[in-house]
């Protein structure tokens, strides 16, 4: 049997306001679905944080885009009509599932809502309830202490994306009047309630119900400083077509992706990966890498062994040939002895031609460990693989002999592992020919993980027996220092 869907409202900012029935339904889910942007951050998934449950599934709905421009052929709004679809797919395939789901909504579901866009896709097909929530409107008010209407009054609410006569003629006829959607607008729409004689009546409210909450007079307000979450008051839900044909994914919408993961956990996972994980059909990488990636039943999980990187990559591109969206995960950055390479090596022929391929990027190790020791990398630096599997060692003495002949500082990866012992020390006493003993070397290990450590040492003290395959190494150049407190940095400034 199919799951159920619940459009819940969760209220316009404090926890205590979502309702009874809200916070039940947000514990029982089994799928947990809330849209935000390219930040990451979700208001409505905050709110409902103290109610969710350990082991649900999320969905991540990131918006394309909020207040930018688009490429999009179909502009701002074909962008967001493709996202709307490719949502409700996400969400039908775990309701064919039979999983119950719940889509997080600030304030009032139908009130201004995005969910309405996916209640008009799914309700027709599947078992929906709305579960309506406090409105920021009414959170507005109570906030400002005012009444919005009384007796036989009428109240108007108005988006201030309305153009500036029209505001200000509503305004000028109106009993009490609410208008939603400020930020940038809110120019616009100060000196509409000016031109309607209505500027010293308003009111304005912002964050309403939240920890930063405020409350000013409308002719107070410095309009440099006013967010999307606002409304201006003056002391309906639109009935909706469920004609919609059930979900489906855009056609041509297969695609390989292949996304770095970072160093480590979500912290250092940039917006436009996240994006990228939640929107894929399929996941495909190393074992251990794709086991970061949390677990989601509407995905195919696709792992394999270290050494395997081609046949990875093929099996990727045929999954996107067949309509699959296919995110290829690689730690760190995937362009930096990573996955980028052998997927678009593998998508150069004629049988792979018509598959998209983009590379997201990563947060590299390197930068990673330099942050965590300061600034060894601020100046010209390198960056080379100690590992002899896929290139001649000899290759490798040169290219550590130049660089180090050059001053460059350098980070090393894969400086060690326990089939390769014997590289890092012959790398060591190789740069020693050209550095003095003194110079300073970061060693860090599991960088952003449960066993993070980061050492800081000299070329002549370094111990090859103390690194392993998880570590990486920089050495610093002529001009690197370290301050008392253990800090490394190299001068931007040359001699």
């Amino acid at each position: 049997m199919a799951g159920r869907l619940f459009g819940v409202g969760v209220g316009p900012g404090d926890p205590e306001l979502v309702t009874v029935k809200a916070a039940r339904l947000i514990g029982e889910a089994d799928v947990v679905a809330f849209h935000c942007a390219r930040h990451g951050r979700s208001i409505a998934r905050a709110i409902a944080g103290p109610y969710l449950r350990d082991g649900r599934i999320e969905e991540q709905l990131v918006y394309p885009v909020t207040t930018e421009t688009t490429d999009h052929p179909g502009g701002y709004q074909g962008a967001l009509e493709e996202f709307y679809a490719d949502c409700a797919a996400r969400l039908a395939a775990h309701l064919d599932a039979g999983r119950t789901v719940v889509v997080l909504s600030e304030g009032d579901p139908l009130f201004y809502g995005s969910y309405m866009h996916l209640h008009k896709r799914l309700a027709p097909h599947y078992p929906a309830e709305v579960v309506p929530g406090v409105t920021s409107l009414s959170a507005a008010s109570a906030a400002a202490g005012r009444p919005l209407v009384e007796r036989e009054e009428t109240l108007t609410v108005l988006p201030g994306t309305l153009p500036g006569e029209e505001l200000a003629e509503r305004l000028r006829t109106a009993d009490a009047a609410a208008v939603l959607k400020l930020g940038r607008t809110f120019p616009k729409v100060r000196q509409a309630f000016e031109d309607a004689g209505r500027l010293g009546d308003g009111w304005y409210v912002e964050r309403a119900a939240s920890d930063r909450q405020r409350v000013l007079p409308l002719a107070d307000v410095d309009p440099a400083d006013v967010p999307y979450m606002a409304l201006a008051l003056l002391t309906s839900p639109a009935e909706r077509s469920f004609a919609a044909p059930p979900p489906a994914r855009p056609e041509g919408a297969g695609g390989v992706w292949v996304v770095g993961l970072g160093p480590a956990g979500r912290p250092w996972l940039t917006p436009e990966a996240q994006d990228v994980l939640a929107s894929a059909t399929d996941l495909v990488g190393y074992g251990p890498y794709l086991d970061r990636v949390p677990p989601n039943p509407r995905q195919r999980r696709h792992g394999s062994g270290n050494r395997v990187e081609a046949d990875r990559a093929r099996h990727a591109l045929e999954l996107a040939r067949d309509g699959a969206r296919v995110a290829v995960v690689s730690s760190g950055d995937p362009g930096v002895f990573a996955m980028a390479t052998a997927v678009l090596e593998a998508a150069a022929g004629d049988e792979f031609a018509e598959v998209p391929v983009r590379v997201v990027p990563g947060l590299t190790a390197a930068h990673a460990v330099a942050a965590r020791a300061g600034a060894p990398l601020g100046h010209d630096f390198c960056v080379l693989s100690l590992s002899d599997i896929l290139k001649p060692w000899d290759v490798v003495e040169r290219r550590l002999a130049a660089a180090a002949e050059a001053d460059l500082v350098i980070a090393l990866y894969n400086p060690s592992s326990s089939r390769r012992r014997d590289q890092l020390p012959a790398a060591r006493d190789l740069l020693l020919k050209h550095r003095s003993p003194g110079t300073p070397v970061v060693v860090g290990r599991d960088v952003g993980g449960p066993e993070e450590s980061v050492a800081v040492t000299t070329l002549g003290e370094l111990d090859p027996g103390r690194v392993d395959m998880r570590c990486l190494l920089i050495v610093g150049s002529s001009t690197t220092r370290v301050t008392g407190r253990g800090v490394v940095y190299t001068p931007r400034r040359y001699p």
